[in-house]
Order: C-alpha cells, then structure tokens, then sequence
C-alpha cells in the first residue's frame, strides 16, 4: 500500500507552486516518450509534498526553465552558462514567491536574459531529468516552457552566465548542455499553434 503524501501546510511558502505543478503535470500530454517518462518521475516526487519545488530537497527538486524565440520564430536565445560552460536554455531554480511553474520559468528568463515583455505559453514543452551539483549532488526535475522575445529585443549578460547569443535552430553552438536541442521543435510547435501570452 502507497503511504499518503504528507499534508501541505498553507502557510509553506511553496504550497501554490506546489498545487500548480501537481495539477499542470496530472494533465499534461506529453510530447516525447522520454518526456511521458520524466512526467511520471516527477510527479512521484512531487508526493514529498511543497519540499519538492526547494534546491534544499537533497534527493531532487523541481526547476523551470524556457527555450527564448525571437519574434520571428527564426532564432532561439541560449546562454554560455557561468558554471558548466555549456550553451543550455535559460531557467533555474523555482523561489519562495513563485506561484506557478509557468511564472518561475518566465521570472528566470526575465532576469537571465534582460529582455522585458517576454511572453509565455503555460503548457509545457518538455520535461527533463538531470544530474546537477546543488547540494553536494542531487537532481534537476526541470519543467520546459516555450518563450517568445519581443520584436528588437536587445539581451543583456547576468551574473550567471558568460554570454548570450541568438542561433538559428539549425545551427546551435557547441558545447551545448544535453537536452537543449530536444526543445526547439515543441518550442516552434507550439508558436505555430497559438500566440504565447503572459503567464498566469
């Protein structure tokens, strides 16, 4: 018999963003087989209750990152990340003020790109799950979004990463952090299906 998920408490400072992922995941379609997989995973994981969505949950947490387009659709943005010196979409970590996966997703490509008026669709694109060195050693649950730039949008470099570039998605740069190149074809899917909008 499954033990019941402990009860979430409302005065956690992850709880909203706790619901929110948990219902986003229960009924989302997902758009690979390895992402039906990583679905399945993580919502196990989310039964530990809102512990899940903080980087101090040691055995993995949940994060949201985004793939940026261009207002054309005809460039994706990636950043050479500060730490592991890959070129990997922008995202991290979700935060105590976070309400939805889809607003942290934003959030983060706001504040690593320094584009403003980004624009979000909620639906996820991908779900992936990696190793990562928070903690001493623990796992990234991460939660893709597709995102798109306003029309002459100018980046700027944050603390975190050491450049950024716009790419054509047949031509990303090397070295490029796994699980990158999986999510320019949802992210393009997902532009031609319906205009991206602010997050919820």
């Amino acid at each position: 018999m499954t033990p019941a998920p402990p009860a979430a408490d409302a005065d956690d400072p992850y709880a909203a963003l706790h619901a929110d992922a948990t219902a986003l995941l229960t009924g989302w379609a997902p758009t690979s087989p390895a992402a039906g997989i990583a679905r399945e995973r993580t919502l196990a994981l989310l039964a530990a209750g809102p512990v899940a969505m903080s980087r101090a949950h040691r055995a993995g947490h949940v994060t949201a990152s985004s793939l940026v387009l261009d207002a054309t659709g005809s460039r994706v943005l990636l950043c050479l990340h500060g730490k592991f010196h890959r070129w990997v979409q922008l995202g991290g970590h979700c935060e105590p003020g976070d309400r939805t996966l889809a607003g942290a997703a934003l959030r983060e490509a706001t504040e690593e790109s320094g584009i403003p008026g980004l624009r979000i669709d909620p639906v996820p694109i991908d779900v992936d799950i990696h190793p990562v060195a928070c903690q001493g050693g623990s796992l990234h649950y991460d939660v893709r979004f597709a995102v798109l730039a306003p029309a002459g949008a100018v980046e700027q470099v944050s603390d975190e990463s050491t450049a950024l570039g716009w790419f054509p998605p047949e031509r990303l740069p090397e070295p490029l952090a796994d699980g990158t190149v999986q999510l320019v074809a949802p992210a393009l899917a997902t532009l031609r299906r319906s205009p991206l909008r602010p997050a919820p």
